[in-house]
């Protein structure tokens, strides 16, 4: 798994933009809304990647502390690279055993988190420790498509996203274990419900994309 991360860093912001027709960008802004930090807060980007929803909510937030973390040396590295990267504190970490105190951040983000690591669980357990009483989750996963449209998007996901790889990053085998994660992932209804299990509260969740994607936000009590 860390090995594909390594690999597709170079080509995972143009990747991101051409699967979601320009989608990516509009979706990373409304989960740096919807985190809605308090002034000089501390929010944690988990899976932060090339550094996406980060540099959205540094921006955004300018009095706050936003910490972007992911396992991928490779991925911080492009993250550091890009415009306005010095105001965000870039990290290496497990997403199961994170490196924080209880209670250290007052709001968490994460992009394609969940369905990347072996504990989805235990991974949600961590950001609820390291999590404020009042601060908010928000993550934006990839979702299994259902209903009506499910045979068409499936075939869609099957063909298209190993072809994309083929064609705007040589390389076919990354975006195959890709497209076989998206459609394997649990649905939003899971998610919410081991948000629910751990704790949170004010639970909900948007759909985009032809249901292939979905915003999911919860709040810790106080």
């Amino acid at each position: 798994m860390h090995g594909i991360f390594e690999k597709i860093a170079g080509y995972y912001d143009r990747m991101n933009f051409v699967m979601t027709l320009g989608r990516h960008e509009k979706w990373c802004r409304e989960v740096a809304e919807r985190v809605a930090p308090p002034a000089n807060g501390q929010v944690l980007d988990l899976a932060t990647g090339t550094g996406a929803i980060a540099l959205k909510a540094a921006g955004m937030y300018p009095a706050v502390t936003v910490t972007g973390a992911d396992f991928s040396e490779e991925m911080l590295r492009r993250a550091e690279t890009k415009p306005g990267a010095d105001s965000v504190c870039w990290l290496q970490a497990d997403a199961t055993r994170l490196p924080f105190e209880d209670e250290s951040f007052d709001g968490i983000t994460e992009g394609y988190l969940l369905r990347n690591v072996e504990d989805l669980d235990q991974s949600l357990r961590e950001q609820h420790r390291v999590l404020k009483p009042g601060g908010r989750i928000v993550i934006l996963e990839t979702c299994p498509p259902s209903g009506l449209v499910k045979p068409v998007v499936t075939l869609g996901v099957r063909v298209l996203v190993p072809l994309l790889g083929q064609v705007v990053a040589r390389d076919r085998s990354s975006y195959t274990y890709l497209e076989s994660s998206t459609l394997a992932f649990q649905s939003p209804q899971h998610v919410a419900g081991v948000l629910k299990g751990l704790g949170f509260q004010d639970i909900g969740w948007r759909k985009k994309f032809f249901g292939t994607n979905v915003i999911l936000w919860a709040t810790k009590p106080r």
